[in-house]
C-alpha cells in the first residue's frame, strides 16, 4: 500500500495578503475576482501561491496544490470568471456560514483557461503538483441555468466545459481531485445518478493522470455510490470526519476502487489531529473493508477544503497529515 499525504485545495489567505488585497480590490461585492484583475493584484496572488506551495512542501506533503487563493467563490469560481456568466445574489455555501455569488449561465460555456493558467504558474514551484477542480454535478448544482434547454443539457454542458478546461492543464500535473459534495448534500435522483456518472467520465477522460472524486459532508446514498463506482475514475474520497460509520459501511458492503482517498482530518475544526490518531483511523478503516479489498494507493487528506481555518491551524493540519504518512500503517 502506498500512502500519499495531500489536501483538496482552497487554502486561507495569509493575513498580510488579505489586507493588501482588500486595499487593492476594494471592499464591495463588485470588487471580487472576475478574471480581469490588474498587475498589482496578480503580483500579490503570485506571492501567495509561492507561500502556499512552500508551506506544503515544507510540511512534507506528497502532492502539492496550487492553493486557489484567487477563488472568492469556492467551487463556483470557474463559472464566476467566465464571460458568459453573470453573478447574481449571495447564496449560502451548503450548510455553513460561508457564501458564494450565484453564477447565472446566460450563454455558451466556451473554453476559458483560467484554472490552467493558475496551475501553469505553479509548475515552477513544485514537482508534485495536484490539480483540484469542482466536479460536474456539484458545479451544476451550485449554478443557475438560463441558457441550456434543461438540467440534463446543463449538466452535459458543465461536464464538457470542465473537460476542455482540464485538457489544457499543464503536463506537470500528477493527480486531479474532483470535488463533489453535492453528491452527498443534494443527491441525484433515479436516472440522474447514471447521467452524473457519465458526466464524471467525460471530465476524467480529459486528463491522463489518476483522478479522485472527493465527496464530503456525510456519506453517499447506496445507489449514488454504486453509480460512482461505475465511473471511470481511479479513486473515490470518503469523509470519515462527518460520517465514519456510514462511509465504512459503504466500503464494507459494496467495496470501492483499488485506490481510495480518506478524509481523516477535519477541514473545518481548529483542533489538530495527532498523527498517531490519523494512522489508527486508517488501520481501523482497513479492518472494516472486505478481505478482497486491497488498497494500492491511499490518499490521506482533510475531509473538506482548508480555507475555513486560520493560517496557523491550516499549516498544523498539513503537518499532521505529512507526519501521519511518515509514521506509516501496519499492514
Amino acid at each position: 500500500m502506498q500512502l500519499l499525504a495531500t489536501t483538496p485545495g482552497l487554502y486561507p489567505l495569509p493575513d498580510d495578503a488579505k489586507e493588501t488585497l482588500s486595499d487593492l480590490k476594494g471592499h464591495q461585492r463588485g470588487d471580487m475576482i472576475d478574471g480581469d484583475e490588474g498587475a498589482e493584484i496578480v503580483a500579490v496572488y503570485d506571492d501567495v501561491r509561492t507561500e502556499l506551495t512552500h508551506a506544503q512542501a515544507g510540511a512534507g506533503l506528497d502532492r502539492v496544490v496550487e492553493g486557489q487563493a484567487r477563488w472568492d467563490d469556492m467551487l463556483a469560481h470557474p463559472l464566476v470568471v467566465h464571460d458568459n456568466v453573470e453573478t447574481g445574489g449571495i447564496v449560502r455555501y451548503y450548510d455553513n456560514n460561508n457564501f458564494y455569488r450565484d453564477p447565472i449561465v446566460r450563454g455558451e460555456l466556451s473554453f476559458d483557461g483560467d484554472m490552467a493558467a493558475e496551475l501553469e504558474a505553479a509548475t515552477t514551484l513544485t514537482d508534485d503538483l495536484q490539480a483540484v477542480a469542482p466536479g460536474p454535478y456539484s458545479l451544476a448544482d451550485l449554478a443557475t441555468n438560463e441558457h441550456y434547454e434543461d438540467e440534463a443539457a446543463f449538466l452535459d454542458a458543465i461536464a464538457d466545459f470542465l473537460a476542455a478546461e482540464i485538457e489544457a492543464f499543464p503536463a506537470a500535473v500528477e493527480t486531479l481531485f474532483l470535488l463533489e459534495p453535492s453528491l452527498v448534500t443534494n443527491p441525484p435522483t433515479d436516472g440522474v445518478d447514471e447521467r452524473v456518472s457519465r458526466a464524471i467520465d467525460v471530465v476524467a477522460e480529459a486528463i491522463d493522470v489518476p483522478v479522485v472524486v472527493q465527496t464530503y459532508w456525510g456519506s453517499l446514498e447506496e445507489k449514488v455510490h454504486a453509480h460512482l463506482l461505475d465511473a471511470d475514475v481511479d479513486a473515490i474520497g470518503y469523509d470519515f470526519v462527518s460520517d465514519h460509520d456510514g462511509n465504512a459501511s459503504l466500503i464494507a458492503e459494496y467495496g470501492t476502487k483499488d485506490d481510495v482517498a480518506l478524509g481523516l482530518v477535519d477541514g473545518q475544526n481548529t483542533l489538530i489531529e495527532d498523527p498517531e490518531t490519523i494512522v489508527e483511523r486508517v488501520e481501523w478503516i482497513e479492518t472494516q473493508t472486505p478481505p478482497s479489498q486491497d488498497f494500492e494507493t491511499v490518499y490521506l487528506t482533510s475531509n473538506t477544503e482548508l480555507f475555513y481555518l486560520p493560517v496557523n491551524r491550516f499549516e498544523d493540519k498539513l503537518a499532521a497529515l505529512a507526519d501521519a504518512n511518515e509514521l506509516g500503517v501496519d499492514a
